[in-house]
């Protein structure tokens, strides 16, 4: 059975004593497939470096990280485009409105985020979007931005059923996580009411474990838990959940299976 952690910042601080062990575990338990979101000029370097190491297993985004959209904004997308055109990216990520812990560069990042989206349109690439206090601005603005070439994944996806219906018409999907196995989360009752067709899995390792390991650091050998709570909600088996979320992820990225 094989499944796909679609978003996973393998690269950070946070791993820096057991990187390899980490993905290896990821690995044998067929979690073989593990894509890495860019956040910023900074990351580049690291992020890449993971993937070369686990060429067949990491596979790098690049995008500009709402949160580090600052005033050297247009530094950090020179860099960005450079990267576009000189590298070989599964997508455009992650990028995206974050207006939760600072809303002083709110135009700045509505700006970042629109110039991201049309470079994926030029280089067609799919797109993975961070979504913090921001629906439904964010997809105002795909919506603004959108045309049939246009495909991606609302990373984390923590929205309402309206949000999804929007975000399913034109056709993008959304990537569940840690936080559908939380308590105190409103997420299974709005997935329970989502397709399997529009999800994928992600854990966005090291942040969001799932339970029964919050308060650890997150690794994506955990996409087992987030798959079965998946199940659960969907009252399909593991495998079914499994199969079709691996086919989205497949399909979406333009990956082949190994």
């Amino acid at each position: 059975m094989q499944l796909i952690d679609t978003h996973a910042h393998l690269y950070l601080e946070q791993f820096d004593s057991d990187r390899n062990e980490m993905i290896f575990r990821s690995i044998s338990k067929g979690i073989d497939i593990m894509l890495l979101p860019n956040i910023d000029k900074d990351s580049i370097g690291p992020m890449l470096e993971v993937c070369k190491t686990f060429p067949a297993n990491c596979f790098p985004m690049i995008g500009l990280h709402p949160t580090s959209v600052k005033d050297d904004l247009d530094e950090q997308l020179n860099i960005i485009e450079n990267q576009l055109i000189n590298g070989k990216f599964k997508a455009i990520g992650e990028i995206g409105i974050d207006l939760y812990w600072d809303v002083s560069f709110k135009e700045q990042q509505i700006s970042a985020f629109k110039q991201q989206l049309r470079w994926a349109k030029q280089y067609k690439l799919p797109v993975a979007i961070h979504t913090r206090e921001a629906f439904p601005l964010i997809l105002d603005l795909l919506e603004a931005e959108y045309d049939d070439s246009m495909t991606g994944v609302f990373h984390c996806f923590n929205g309402s059923l309206s949000d999804a219906a929007r975000i399913k018409k034109m056709g993008f999907l959304m990537g569940i996580g840690g936080v559908l196995t939380y308590k105190k989360s409103g997420l299974p009752e709005v997935v329970a009411e989502i397709p399997l067709e529009f999800l994928v899995l992600e854990t966005d390792a090291p942040f969001l474990p799932p339970v029964p390991f919050r308060g650890q650091r997150n690794e994506s050998a955990y996409i087992y838990e987030i798959a079965s709570k998946l199940a659960d909600v969907k009252h399909v088996t593991l495998e079914i959940v499994a199969q079709k979320t691996t086919e989205n992820a497949l399909k979406l990225f333009c990956l082949e299976v190994s």
